[in-house]
């Protein structure tokens, strides 16, 4: 469905976020005399009106199924769950569902596309993607689930070599065919959106289906039987392929760049470049030409983000970490130091029986439990008897003062969740932002994503 399609139509755009405005301001450019309904709460209706003025109507009751089939077309945001029992039955009615992901796949069937997608680590590996093809003389665009929506580049005057395109599993099924299709890694996240592990990780793997080469992760036994059957794949991290060995990037037996050049920490973050590095070769680049340039890449914020010292103990904000697995990752980035990790947030039901595991065997200085998951937390992590300290906190204020009191100098205060920030902040962003606030830095220096956009 391209957005002439929505030409007579009744059309409602549902949510008002960042997506929900771009999708309001696509179609005011392209259809200025379509009349469109705003589904949003009573508080983001009032934000609207005085920048959509007229030619939009405003339904702030909770959308259900009835409400829903009055219209031909719903342009959903991301963050509505396709699987509520009102999109299901305004489905079965007929009502068709689109979103600002897909009408740009409409707009632009001839795009050159490198598709991300993961459950960890897809924001650094797409502007990893991006900042090489930028190295190897490329322009190229950075959008989609990274932060800013593909729609705000739907009418851009630029010619575009190549688009690198983060995509969330609430967007994978909206993808159209994509050149490369990178599938990172699939952990257990967002059950609250997809309802099942099974569903969840099904999402995911949509985009493997329309990728014309697909890059997936070698070391995920599961990854790698669920795509088997590509006629096109190509694999990472494996002893044949882009690896990580020995503190170096190999290319197969060939010695490649030693990680420690890298301002990325960690050994995840160096096979995020692995994967960087398969797409762009999978793209039909020179990957040793690119390679180089790695070096000067800059971490994104919010992931294991160093603020810096403050009497005498490094704090690192590392917000943008949402399950259980990318805070474990977090702590291996900083193994051999005296960490005091905070975690625990919005509580999706994820299992931290492996966090569990691996801070009864690699004990850290200190772990601080909050927000509405940090009992349960709490509960599982004092059951096997831990050789750390063990403390519950309910806000972050509350957390980040007792780890100020609980780290020793020399040590690390962590941010590290493992779990969304829906409980008590906006996004993981806002999260990170007050965790640099309370630890006393400022706020606003730690916010740009390098790189986002057309370059």
């Amino acid at each position: 469905m391209r957005l002439a399609d929505l030409a007579g139509k009744r059309v409602a755009v549902w949510g008002y976020g960042r997506e929900g405005r771009a999708a309001l301001a696509a179609i005011r450019r392209r259809l200025p005399e379509q009349r469109v309904t705003l589904l949003c709460s009573p508080h983001e209706a009032e934000q609207a009106r005085p920048f959509l003025g007229d030619g939009v109507d405003y339904e702030t009751t909770e959308p259900y199924g009835g409400l829903l089939w009055t219209f031909d077309v719903v342009v959903k945001s991301p963050g509505i769950s396709a699987y509520l029992p009102a999109v299901v039955d305004a489905r079965a009615a007929g009502v068709r569902f689109t979103s600002g992901t897909a009408l740009w796949f409409a707009e632009n069937p001839d795009a050159r596309v490198i598709a991300v997608t993961g459950t960890k680590g897809k924001s650094t590996t797409s502007a990893l993607v991006a900042h090489l093809l930028r190295h190897s003389g490329m322009r190229v665009a950075l959008a989609g689930n990274i932060g800013l929506p593909l729609l705000e580049l739907l009418d851009t005057d630029l010619a575009i070599d190549g688009w690198v395109i983060e995509l969330s599993s609430f967007q994978t099924g909206e993808a159209a065919p994509v050149d490369v299709g990178l599938i990172n890694n699939i952990f257990e996240e967002h059950l609250d959106w997809h309802g099942t592990r099974e569903r969840y990780v099904a999402d995911k793997l949509v985009l493997a289906g329309v990728a014309r080469t697909l890059v997936a992760n070698g070391m995920q036994p599961e990854l790698l039987d669920r795509t088997t059957t590509h006629p096109a794949r190509r694999l990472f991290g494996t002893v044949d392929g882009w690896h990580v060995a020995d503190g170096w990037i190999w290319r197969g037996s060939q010695q490649a760049l030693d990680i420690r050049q890298l301002r990325l920490p960690g050994e995840h973050n160096a096979l995020n470049l692995c994967a960087a590095l398969t797409a762009i070769e999978a793209f039909g680049l020179n990957p040793y030409m690119a390679l180089p340039h790695a070096a000067s890449f800059q971490p994104l914020p919010h992931r294991l983000q160093q603020l810096g010292e403050l009497d005498g103990v490094t704090w690192i904000n590392d917000s943008i970490s949402t399950t259980p697995h990318a805070t474990i990752e977090a702590l291996r980035s900083l193994g051999g130091r005296a960490v005091t990790v905070l975690v625990g947030g919005h509580d999706r039901g994820v299992d931290w029986s492996e966090f569990r595991r691996h801070v009864s065997e690699h004990p850290p200085h200190a772990v601080v439990a909050l927000g509405a998951n940090g009992q349960r937390i709490a509960a599982l992590l004092a059951e096997a008897s831990p050789q750390y300290q063990l403390e519950r906190r309910t806000g972050l204020a509350d957390a980040v003062a007792l780890a100020r009191q609980l780290t020793p100098a020399g040590g690390v205060i962590l941010l590290s969740p493992g779990a969304p920030s829906f409980d008590q902040f906006q996004d993981y962003a806002d999260r990170g932002r007050a965790f640099a606030q309370l630890a006393g830095f400022d706020p606003q220096a730690i916010a740009s994503i390098e790189g986002i956009g057309v370059a």
